[in-house]
């Protein structure tokens, strides 16, 4: 057996199980579950449809680099909300799609890294998505997390990593807007990250998931393609984006998404995949390019994320130290008291199920930054978001 295994944490949603046994929540009051962060607004029927509708090609092999329709969409789509130049993206070399990005951010360290070189590190923000830590140990690396506090401002302080981290750095993962806080890092920090990348010689994976939940339709969150062409990198030199239909048109069960940015990366990330066997459906393909080009329903879900994140802040303030985040779906909020504590005594007094932010971060520099909060993922229905705020300021009163 590959011995990297070892090294494998439990993911979140064990421990929570484990945190779980034993409760028994009062049976009078439903369960509600703010604890993934699975979409549950209705997918789009025109995405459906499509899926129904192209089942014919199930008869031949769809190319793992995608159908030149689905490229070109994505490539209209990233130059359009990102701003960047025209035709700087060549939908032959620029892009690829993917079975979801879970399965890309995987797999695209095992691309990255070289296992020749000394203590490789794989850099990730800190608390992070599993995904990044198990990639970097099963590529052979050595995960380095970046603290994301208060103080930070709830992104990492790249100005504390040192020169020899940077020197030993191959990939550096982002999560902007940040699962689970909802930070975004600027346009300007973004550039200075490109900069620090060529002069240390690593590639920049930004995980943009939740690019499309944010709350003021002025101001989108700024992607890293976007910073790049905005300083002149027009060859998107060294970044790497990853965009998903996941949530932006809550179709997780889709698995749709897809990669973009320096196209001499691309080009190994596509002979690498070749052999991982990963082409998408031809008939997931085709509801893709639907997707990709239509902004109607995308607006349409913000607007319900913004409808629950109201009504629940306005529920919770004053009870629970909880802010309004810049994007994404998720609340953290800080415990009165350790969060594991919480998540427990939630579930069975209120049959409401959270995440502790403890089981999303590890310790570094002698601080878990996920201690004391909990993740809640505003994903169910409005008047259950509702109803769980409620339950979720008695049981802080009664603390």
């Amino acid at each position: 057996m590959n011995s990297d295994l070892k090294k494998l944490q439990p993911y979140p949603f064990e421990k929570l199980r484990k945190l779980k046994e034993g409760c028994r929540p009062p049976p009078a009051l439903d369960h509600i579950a703010l604890s993934i962060g699975e979409p549950r607004h209705p997918t789009p029927a025109f995405i459906t449809e499509a899926v129904l509708s192209h089942l014919h090609g199930l008869s031949a092999y769809p190319l793992t680099k995608g159908a030149p329709g689905l490229r070109e969409a994505i490539c209209d789509w990233l130059t359009q909300r990102f701003r960047l130049p025209e035709n700087s993206l060549d939908p032959e070399h620029h892009v690829l799609p993917v079975n979801g990005t879970r399965e890309a951010l995987f797999a695209f360290t095992q691309t990255i890294i070289d296992r020749r070189q000394p203590t490789p590190l794989v850099l990730m923000p800190n608390p992070f998505y599993q995904i990044y830590e198990g990639a970097a140990f099963l590529a052979g690396a050595r995960p380095e997390f970046l603290n994301c506090t208060e103080a930070t401002g709830l992104i990492p302080d790249f100005d504390q990593v040192s020169e020899q981290t940077w020197k030993h750095c191959q990939l550096l993962y982002l999560c902007s807007p940040h699962n689970p806080t909802g930070a975004v890092i600027t346009e300007d920090s973004l550039a200075r990250l490109i900069d620090l990348a060529h002069k240390h010689d690593f590639i920049i994976a930004a995980d943009e998931c939740y690019s499309e939940i944010y709350f003021d339709e002025d101001r989108p969150p700024p992607g890293l393609l976007q910073a790049a062409a905005n300083a002149g990198n027009e060859q998107y030199s060294r970044c790497v984006v990853f965009h998903s239909l996941s949530k932006r048109s809550n179709a997780p069960g889709l698995r749709s998404g897809f990669v973009a940015g320096d196209k001499d990366i691309l080009k190994q990330f596509l002979r690498y995949r070749t052999y991982h066997g990963c082409a998408m459906p031809p008939h997931h393909q085709a509801a893709s390019i639907l997707a990709w080009r239509d902004e109607k329903h995308v607006r349409e879900n913000r607007s319900a994320y913004q409808e629950k994140f109201a009504a629940v802040l306005n529920i919770l303030g004053g009870h629970l130290a909880v802010e309004m985040p810049e994007a994404g779906f998720y609340l953290w909020a800080r415990t009165p008291g350790a969060d594991t504590d919480f998540a427990r005594e939630l579930y069975e007094q209120q049959n409401v199920t959270v995440l502790p932010g403890s089981f999303l971060s590890r310790t570094a520099q002698g601080v878990n930054p996920g201690s004391n909060h909990i993740r809640m993922a505003l994903v169910a229905p409005v008047d259950e978001c509702i109803d769980a705020a409620n339950r979720i300021r008695q049981l802080t009163e009664s603390i």
